[in-house]
């Protein structure tokens, strides 16, 4: 319910598609149920008109033993920017009041100063706060770097850990010995989440399990693979078979499958769900490339006519990610070195177009790059500009006061104060429909009859 759909269909799966099999979910025996966070905000009101607090209000009322999971960017809560610490505390406590139980908490950088505000929040609203490990593959990404990265989530406040590979790089040896390392570390549960893209996936988790992993994520075999997780059913097969009780009703995961194959041939045939994120793409292991950043590269080239610069452009990524201190590719990394690699290959001249993100990400204002950046790099993008060294959101004034403000006419709660904070002008244009019939509608399409005596 999240996860799964957004890397298959673009998050568009309705909550009318959810709510008849809850029930069943709920009884499968799953330890969480992750259907909120990423990019079901935005899509909620983006794409199909619904309320994401209503969406998470009507699962949880069915869902009465699992345990539901969100996805959260830390400082940025589910946009793409720093939101000061107010917002961010107050969204995560009107998560957990209307139903989430566990947060997972990761930051783009694996700065974990952006961690800190929302993993406290979450323990001081009741909720349990997992953080999460942006894996990526560099030569500073060693599993050393990892394993003191884990000490230091714990050291904050983490009630469990998460290895984050979204682009399904982490290999079965080097996952078996990271979460071995880690267990020996660290004195939390540990979860593994990958994504089937370069083909490895389920070795990986086989080996991960072997090596002590307490959780990994999967998704039901109707939106398992390519882009997305492993099946469910396959991996709770293969690690039966290896002594391990996973504790599913496996009556229940099958009849899941079966509801769930018939939405998912909907959304084929109507083009939502494309072929190619099914396909098993290789290349991500070559290019250390997550595949939904090889796809949009290739879509932006094709739309500009570049196609023939796909392998250039693909040749460049890994060394603006060198120059810019080996981000992991995660969003909102992804698409900006992405962006950057393309403006290099097509202005024929490094760095001589910069996109506003890139240079605000040099000054400082994402957070601190794994590697420092050069002053080669540093000068060529923002010149003798100062870097900032604080925490990004130590230089935001309060903003809930503001916003409160900015939508009062149409928000009816907090709630919906937090929608058109993180969105501004999809939450305004949805509250303002919800609440004023006439509220988008061009003042010269509206016919007015007066009868005349």
């Amino acid at each position: 319910m999240r996860d799964g759909q957004q890397s298959q269909i673009a998050t568009r799966m309705p909550t009318s598609d959810m709510l008849p099999i809850l029930e069943t979910m709920d009884q499968a025996g799953y330890h969480s149920l992750e259907m909120w966070g990423g990019a079901t905000f935005d899509s909620c009101l983006r794409f199909l008109n619904e309320d994401p607090w209503e969406r998470l209000r009507l699962i949880r009322k069915e869902v009465k033993q699992t345990k539901l999971q969100m996805l959260l960017r830390g400082q940025n809560l589910l946009g793409y920017k720093n939101y000061a610490d107010d917002a961010v505390r107050d969204f995560v406590e009107k998560s957990v009041k209307n139903g989430i139980d566990i947060i997972r908490v990761f930051d783009a950088l694996n700065d974990t100063r952006n961690l800190n505000t929302a993993v406290t929040a979450a323990k001081e609203a009741g909720g349990h706060c997992q953080t999460a490990i942006s894996y990526t593959t560099s030569t500073i990404h060693t599993v050393d770097y990892f394993v003191s990265l884990a000490k230091e989530m714990a050291e904050i406040g983490a009630d469990s850990i998460c290895i984050k590979d979204m682009a399904g790089v982490l290999t079965p040896n080097t996952g078996y010995e990271l979460v071995s390392r880690i267990k020996d570390a660290v004195d939390l549960p540990l979860e593994v989440h990958t994504h089937a893209t370069s083909g490895i996936s389920e070795m990986t988790y086989l080996k991960a399990a072997e090596a002590g992993a307490d959780i990994i994520d999967t998704a039901i075999s109707s939106f398992a693979g390519g882009t997305s997780q492993p099946a469910t059913e396959s991996l709770a097969v293969a690690l039966g078979d290896m002594g391990f009780d996973t504790g599913l009703e496996m009556d229940k995961v099958a009849e899941i499958a079966e509801y769930f194959n018939p939405i998912r041939d909907r959304f084929r045939e109507e083009g939502i769900l494309n072929p190619k994120v099914k396909d098993t793409e290789p290349k991500t292991l070559i290019y250390q490339v997550p595949g939904g950043m090889l796809s949009n590269l290739l879509s932006q080239l094709t739309e500009q006519g570049l196609q023939d610069k796909y392998e250039e452009v693909l040749a460049e990524v890994p060394k603006v990610r060198a120059d810019l201190g080996f981000p992991p590719l995660v969003t909102p990394l992804s698409q900006m070195v992405g962006t950057q690699a393309l403006m290099n290959v097509i202005s024929k001249e490094r760095y001589k177009l910069v996109p506003s993100e890139i240079k605000d990400y040099v000054r400082g204002l994402y957070g601190r790059p794994p590697v420092e950046i050069s002053e080669a790099i540093k000068s060529a993008i923002i010149g003798e500009e100062e870097v900032v060294t604080v925490r990004p959101a130590d230089l935001i004034g309060p903003q809930m006061p503001t916003f409160r403000k900015e939508i009062g006419e149409y928000a009816k709660t907090e709630e919906d104060v937090l929608l058109y904070a993180l969105f501004p002008k999809q939450g305004k244009d949805f509250l303002g429909r919800r609440e004023d019939r006439f509220y988008d509608i061009p003042l010269q399409t509206i016919d007015v009859n007066l009868e005349l005596p």
